[in-house]
């Protein structure tokens, strides 16, 4: 089986690569970020991909989206350290087979990989409640400019990285401040990711 895993940090990708490399039946292949990630996808193989949520780049979702929009056969398994309702309810809509936190214990992620592969959803029951009464208001276009003026960028810079006219930036930095009743673009991009719609 050849595994996808996308995580960022060194130490954290090291340590679950080599959890996973205990298991005769598991090829990994390592990625650093999201784009890394979205370039081996591209040009490579693979069943399933194991990838963190907050990456440089690319996020776990947004990989995911690109599986599904491809109509990929692999499967994909989001790892991450943040349960959030709106990361659940984001995973599950983007085709992911599995949402697992870090931090739960390692026989679960090799029982999940298998169960995944298998055609089956393993998602934390008390996750999955959360996320069916969530509703993220944002649209995916409010949501990159957003993110990207989480990260300081000012609204030139967003523009030049979205491709768009700075107008148009912030039409969707106002809209989605004004539907998270943020008092600001930091403001609402805090709130946004505490609810993991970010």
């Amino acid at each position: 089986m050849r595994i996808l895993l996308a995580e960022d940090q060194a130490m954290v990708r090291g340590a679950l690569a080599a959890l996973l490399s205990l298991n005769d039946e598991f090829d990994i292949t390592q990625a650093c970020d999201g784009d890394e990630a979205l370039a081996l996808l591209k040009t490579q193989e693979f069943d399933l991909l194991l990838t963190d949520i907050e990456m440089p780049g690319l996020t776990g979702l947004e990989l995911a989206q690109w599986c599904q929009k491809q109509d990929s056969p692999i499967k994909v398994i989001i790892l991450t350290t943040f349960g959030r309702a709106g990361y659940v309810k984001r995973a599950i809509e983007s085709g992911a087979g599995g949402f697992l936190l870090k931090d739960a214990p390692s026989e679960s992620l090799t029982q999940g990989i298998k169960q995944v592969m298998a055609g089956k959803r393993v998602i934390d029951p008390e996750l999955a409640i959360m996320a069916v009464g969530e509703h993220d208001p944002l649209n995916d276009k409010e949501r990159k400019a957003l993110r990207l003026a989480s990260e300081g960028k000012s609204t030139a810079e967003i523009a030049a990285c979205l491709f768009i006219a700075e107008g148009t930036v912030r039409n969707y930095l106002s809209e989605a401040t004004s539907k998270l009743n943020g008092s600001n673009r930091i403001d609402a991009a805090r709130i946004a990711k505490q609810k993991g719609w970010l």
